[in-house]
């Protein structure tokens, strides 16, 4: 990758928190300056909403916007910051009896935010949603221990890791999000069962997305140390970065392979693809 290009693009294209985290990443970013950017998007009650998640504009808090806030706490890391804590707690309050999250809360401004977001059953358990938001607070909870020790952590990831045992139909992103919780709480168990279910290249559709729309070795098993990454070959997960690398644009950034729901979104995805990418590279040596 050329890190440079990747940088301009992020200046004269990508949105302030965009802009912040890959600073961050690249060594030459503030945190606070960070925190402060994610705080723009947080509401009074403790939730994240206005955008966070490109294709869900609403204002409202959302469980969708509450993966991109935990990857930012991630970031921060070795600092804690005691939003992360008030996100747990706003979890806790709009958790389901099960322990699951709903898809997404009911929308009163949906301009913008896609038909599933929009349309989700707030009565109902997404065990997708879920998954990736007790992954992503898994790896927040690694250097924060009022996430580590918070009740509704603990019983979003049982809620998962139980109900993905006796599941006998997975989506692609249930399956992909679920394996990224296991590897997250290094539960090799769960890892070893959901094998036989991903394909040894790590090629799964996602049903109802674009024609090319497919979670990849990388969406399974991003992280190196992780036990993911025994699901595949390492001539896989080689060629996968090599064909990350080969994705980089003209102007220096990274595209989504799914639909966007808004101007805003189509470019905001741009953005946020970039960080990943560079993220996963930089991880890998590239």
């Amino acid at each position: 990758m050329n890190l440079d290009k990747a940088s301009d693009f992020m200046a004269t294209h990508a949105r302030t928190l965009d802009r912040r985290r890959f600073e961050v990443l690249t060594g030459e970013g503030d945190r606070d300056a960070l925190r402060a950017a994610l705080n723009a998007y947080r509401n009074p009650d403790g939730g994240y909403g206005h955008g966070l998640e490109p294709d869900l504009r609403s204002r409202t808090s959302q469980p969708g916007p509450a993966l991109h806030a935990f990857e930012v706490f991630a970031e921060l890391a070795p600092a804690t910051v005691p939003e992360a804590a008030a996100l747990c707690d706003w979890l806790e309050s709009v958790t389901l009896p099960d322990g699951g999250l709903p898809f997404a809360l009911p929308i009163p401004d949906a301009a913008g935010c896609a038909p599933f977001w929009s349309g989700a059953d707030p009565e109902v358990s997404s065990l997708q949603i879920t998954a990736v938001v007790a992954a992503n607070a898994q790896r927040a909870a690694v250097h924060d221990k009022a996430v580590a020790g918070h009740p509704w952590l603990g019983r979003a990831t049982r809620y998962c890791l139980d109900t993905v045992r006796t599941k006998d139909e997975l989506g692609a992103m249930e399956l992909a999000f679920t394996v990224g919780l296991a590897d997250a709480v290094r539960d090799t168990e769960v890892i070893e069962l959901l094998r036989n279910r991903i394909p040894e290249d790590g090629l799964v559709r996602v049903e109802g997305g674009l024609e090319d729309e497919t979670m990849r070795p990388l969406d399974f098993a991003p992280h190196p140390g992780g036990p993911a990454r025994a699901l595949f070959a390492p001539e896989v997960i080689a060629a996968e970065l090599q064909r990350l690398d080969d994705q980089q644009q003209d102007d220096g950034g990274w595209r989504v392979d799914f639909a966007s729901y808004s101007p805003a979104a189509e470019l905001e995805w741009r953005g946020y693809a970039t960080v990943a990418a560079v993220s996963l590279l930089t991880a890998a040596g590239g």
